[in-house]
């Protein structure tokens, strides 16, 4: 097993992409502390992870824009496990609308949830972390981070500053064996994007050159490898998980 004995936090961890980490990683060994705003799909997931891997999952309702929850929740941990390994960055909203017509409310929960909640999060754990001389920081970033996307200025930029504090942050926390790295996935297959109309799936389909949507595990597979010692010399570095559509 890759995390065995290892601890982790995930963020957003109650469904999508966040359940599907900390499933693989609990398989892969690692106890888990999953934090969500949702108390329903916490107790839910808890219950899965439990049942199907064995290993001991704690869990929180957490505002990740709120410092002090973020501290709180990692306190709670530490007092549980006694150690923080990783961290995955992975809560994340989205409020979309053309940038003439965007709420300053659209723009600040975004910015809020996506960009200083990570901030938050990282802070909570580095301390721990600096102790340690060890830790693996994964960000949940986007390819939409990358290239733009008309009608979400909001979570473009909230993606594109996650990826700029990956690498700012890993340059930080080199020195103490802390590697800091982001996932930008693509058109992953989720809640979200089964709400998509056929057609539109059909255009989507067009730009990516493997011809298919991404799977939650594909996203789960990469963040095992950047949370795994496999990844012990990489750092700074954002990562896509998008068939190809940007290159």
């Amino acid at each position: 097993m890759q995390l065995e004995n290892k601890v982790t936090i995930i963020t957003g961890g109650g469904r999508g992409i966040g359940k599907e980490i900390a499933l693989l990683f609990a398989r892969e060994g690692s106890d888990l502390a999953i934090c969500d705003v949702n108390e329903e799909t916490l107790s839910a997931a808890k219950k899965e992870i439990e049942g199907s891997t064995g290993r001991k999952v704690l869990t929180g309702k957490v505002n990740v824009t709120v410092p002090k929850e973020c501290q709180d929740f990692a306190d709670k941990v530490l007092d549980n496990f006694g150690k923080i390994d990783i961290l995955v960055n992975n809560a994340g909203i989205t409020r979309d609308n053309l940038l003439i017509r965007m709420s300053e409310e659209e723009w600040d929960s975004v910015i809020n949830v996506n960009l200083k909640g990570a901030f938050n999060c990282v802070k909570a754990v580095t301390r721990t972390m600096m102790k340690q001389r060890s830790g693996k920081i994964v960000n949940m970033a986007s390819i939409i981070g990358i290239m733009g996307n008309a009608g979400q200025a909001n979570y473009s930029a909230s993606k594109g500053g996650l990826i700029a504090l990956t690498k700012t942050i890993a340059k930080e926390l080199g020195s103490r064996n802390i590697n800091v790295n982001a996932i930008a996935p693509g058109f992953i297959k989720t809640d979200m994007t089964d709400k998509l109309s056929e057609d539109m799936k059909e255009v989507l389909l067009k730009l990516i050159p493997l011809n298919k949507m991404g799977s939650t595990n594909d996203v789960a597979n990469l963040a095992l490898f950047l949370a795994s010692e496999g990844s012990s010399y990489i750092t700074g570095q954002t990562i896509q998980v998008d068939g190809g559509m940007v290159m």
